[in-house]
């Protein structure tokens, strides 16, 4: 059970209303991730972007020494940085943690640059195949299209001395066969549960083609309150000063707008009631101001707590959840739900065969 710290500027109480105060600054992104290791969560996304927010891997590494038992899942965008160099940083932070680093890879775009799908996901699978091996301290001979190498991994390694768990989400074909071959925990958007036990399951699949297995995380926001009145009260508010040319204005600076996932997630909004909801307690109102997960799992702790075993029922293995703002929803997340949830931190053996 994992929380979101809102590195990337996407922290409100009025959603597309920028408050000063729930800006990314280190000192909000540290408290949202003290928060949620206090609150007893398993780990925290720590997101990656250019235009918005402050630097990750910076961040996590100011932090890290303050975290006392959660897990980091530090977001890296592949062909930013030189992957020998990252991979020193990530083993650097790892030892921080005390081995408790996990790292969600990211293919979109580097900033400045654009590439089309199919070269973008073969940087992709070529870094990822080098930073394992350097944080599995194994030697790295690379002749690829985007990286040439040969080198033996740094000094410095991880507490385990293998490579930690990489998380990786997309929905084309190419993302699809990248996280079949190379990642170890697959992550989905919110979406209908018989949808993502669809998704599940193709990803299956194509991880069996590579003579590997899977697991699985849904990340989503959530709104929790005592009753399921209270909960569709507070997710009507969040979105009651929203301008639909400010919301379409904030989705447009990421560098994921055209994506398959973010596609899937307007349609999903697009095909909902009235109301919002795409079906039983998921809420797809977030989406109308951003580009990335677009619903929340909304109602009364109940009812919270049945959703997330549905999507557990179809496959999913873990969750990385957020709310508006994050700090409070973090808390009533915690008191309402986490308490009820037999969970531990996935490790570094459970997805690669």
């Amino acid at each position: 059970m994992s929380w979101f710290g809102a590195l990337c500027d996407d922290d409100y109480e009025f959603l597309g209303q920028p408050d000063p105060s729930l800006q990314s600054s280190y000192e909000h992104c540290r408290d949202i991730t003290l928060t949620a290791d206090r609150a007893g969560y398993d780990n925290i996304l720590l997101p990656s972007g250019y235009q918005l927010g402050i630097d990750t891997v910076a961040f996590a590494s100011a932090v890290a020494p303050q975290v006392e038992t959660m897990q980091l899942l530090t977001a890296v965008r592949m062909g930013e940085m030189w992957v020998p160099q990252l991979a020193r940083q990530l083993a650097t932070i790892d030892q921080m943690l005390d081995g408790r680093l996990t790292i969600n890879i990211i293919s979109s775009d580097i900033p400045g640059e654009t590439l089309e799908s199919a070269p973008r996901y073969q940087r992709t699978v070529e870094w990822m195949k080098v930073l394992r091996a350097l944080l599995n301290r194994e030697s790295v001979e690379m002749h690829g299209d985007f990286l040439d190498l040969e080198l033996d991994p740094p000094r410095i390694g991880t507490v385990s001395g293998t490579c930690p768990p990489f998380y990786f989400g997309g929905f084309s074909d190419n993302a699809k066969q990248v996280a079949a071959e190379e990642a170890d925990v697959f992550l989905t958007w919110p979406d209908t549960v018989a949808s993502v036990g669809e998704t599940i399951a193709d990803m299956n699949g194509r991880a069996a083609e590579f003579d590997r297995t899977l697991a699985y995380g849904l990340r989503a926001h959530v709104i929790v309150r005592e009753t399921e009145g209270a909960a569709v009260d507070a997710a009507n508010r969040l979105v009651s000063k929203l301008d639909d040319e400010v919301g379409a204005g904030i989705k447009a600076k990421s560098l994921d707008t055209q994506s398959v996932g973010v596609s899937r997630q307007n349609e999903l909004r697009a095909n909902a009631s009235s109301d919002g909801f795409a079906e039983e307690n998921l809420w797809t109102g977030v989406g109308r101001a951003r580009s990335g997960a677009g619903a929340a799992i909304v109602g009364d702790p109940d009812q919270v707590l049945a959703k997330l075993r549905a999507y557990q029922e179809v496959g999913v293995n873990a969750f990385i959840l957020s709310g508006y703002p994050h700090i409070a929803e973090c808390q009533l997340f915690a008191e309402h739900v986490l308490q009820r949830i037999d969970h531990a931190p996935l490790r570094h053996s459970l997805a690669t065969v």
